[in-house]
């Protein structure tokens, strides 16, 4: 008798052949091409007005503030209305603020003080965006698609990053900078276009019943709770503290005083960026099996990798070791967020999400400020001390058998 057919498993649907998922990144992308004008305009604007490097770190500091700040209560906020409105807010804002500059500018009536409100409007924005728009993502793709939505989402993000300032640069060289911010203005437009056509996620109840401090808590607890969700969430925070700073004022460091070259700390830069990318796209490939161990060994590696950047003397050395760096970075960046974003009940997806992102962004700061005195002390100590911290937490984890059993 002939053996009974095995059924075979369907195929798991890339998200873009998602009409809803297609539809925001469609809008995303345009938003964040035009988040490139902005990002161009904004320094040489500051220092065409002022020829000021304080004054263009203070405005970055007027936004990094209020974003760190609000990010938890962005997280709440979230929960109790919708994702999906807190971002149609949040664009609609940053059109206003960005096309009242460009405005101001039209007419020759820009002043410094406009430009420390649009940071810190933009910072304000940010803290309520970032939940917000990692909240949304679940509620559009299946759970099995939401590693290869973010590899896609991040991707272009980084893809765009390396692509766009050039000719953005040229752009403003020929029409000057109000026409670049009245580009951004307009492509939030799209964005927003996308949200008005795609629906509310399902509301939790009981979202709204709770007061704002004591939400919070609550996500807290649930992180806290979770033994997998928590260790994996120190991770990430201890990651990002231990590259943020090193590697940003590091390397210029190393560009300078050992190498002697801006061509070098380019190139350094680029090695980076294309490594970043490559990981964002390899993890939107990879199938989840012993996903908790191969985190695990994604984030050693990391560390690894940043204990001998201070010692490398040969730049096609140092290059290579950034490319594995940056790659395994973003690619257990990705993995982790789809993870987060698979585990955590829709209920508390804002707040948890909140966490994450402070984690992420609000140790930034603290993180450039220590590496800029640790430098003076010691290159190659910060470099051993930032990849051993990632080293020990990663350890750490890996005593937990929820983490090394995470499928």
């Amino acid at each position: 008798m002939a053996a009974a057919s095995l059924p075979v498993p369907a195929a798991r649907k890339h998200p873009l052949r998602n009409a809803k998922f297609r539809l925001l990144w469609i809008g995303n992308t345009i938003s964040v091409t035009g988040d490139q004008f902005y990002l161009v305009a904004l320094p040489w604007l500051v220092l065409g007005l002022t020829g000021s490097s304080i004054a263009l770190g203070t405005i970055s500091m007027t936004a990094a503030i209020p974003r760190a700040a609000l990010m938890l209560i962005g997280g709440a906020v979230t929960d109790r209305v919708s994702p999906r409105r807190v971002m149609m807010l949040t664009a609609s804002a940053r059109t206003v603020l960005v096309a009242a500059v460009a405005a101001l500018l039209w007419v020759h009536g820009l002043h410094l003080w406009a430009l420390y409100l649009l940071a810190l409007g933009f910072g304000i924005a940010d803290a309520f965006a970032a939940p917000a728009s990692q909240t949304f993502m679940p509620s559009l793709v299946e759970a099995d698609q939401l590693p290869a939505a973010q590899s896609v989402f991040q991707s272009t993000a980084q893809a765009t990053t390396l692509v766009a300032p050039g000719p953005v640069g040229l752009f403003i060289k020929a029409f000057g900078t109000a026409w670049a911010f009245f580009i951004d203005a307009v492509s939030f437009l799209f964005i927003l276009g996308a949200l008005w056509k795609l629906p509310d996620p399902p509301r939790a109840a009981g979202a709204a019943r709770r007061n704002m401090l004591q939400s919070i808590l609550d996500g807290l607890r649930y992180v806290k709770a979770d033994v997998a969700l928590s260790s994996l969430m120190l991770v990430v925070a201890v990651l990002n503290f231990a590259i943020a700073g090193p590697t940003s004022i590091g390397l210029a460091w190393i560009a300078k005083k050992q190498f002697g070259s801006p061509a070098a700390y380019g190139l350094l830069m680029s090695c980076l960026a294309a490594g970043s990318l490559a990981g964002l796209l390899l993890a939107g490939l990879v199938k989840h099996r012993r996903r908790g161990r191969t985190l695990l060994l994604v984030a050693t590696m990391i560390g690894f990798c940043l204990m001998p950047l201070g010692v490398l003397h040969h730049l096609w050395s140092l290059a290579g070791v950034l490319v594995a760096m940056s790659l395994a970075a973003a690619f257990l960046n990705v993995q982790l967020i789809a993870w987060f974003q698979q585990r955590v009940e829709r209920a508390v997806m804002g707040r948890v999400m909140s966490v994450l992102m402070f984690s992420s962004l609000g140790l930034m700061p603290i993180s450039l400020a220590i590496a800029g005195v640790a430098i003076k002390a010691s290159l190659a100590g910060m470099f051993v001390v930032s990849g051993g911290m990632v080293l020990l937490v990663t350890l750490l984890a890996a005593t937990h058998r929820p983490v090394r059993e995470i499928d």
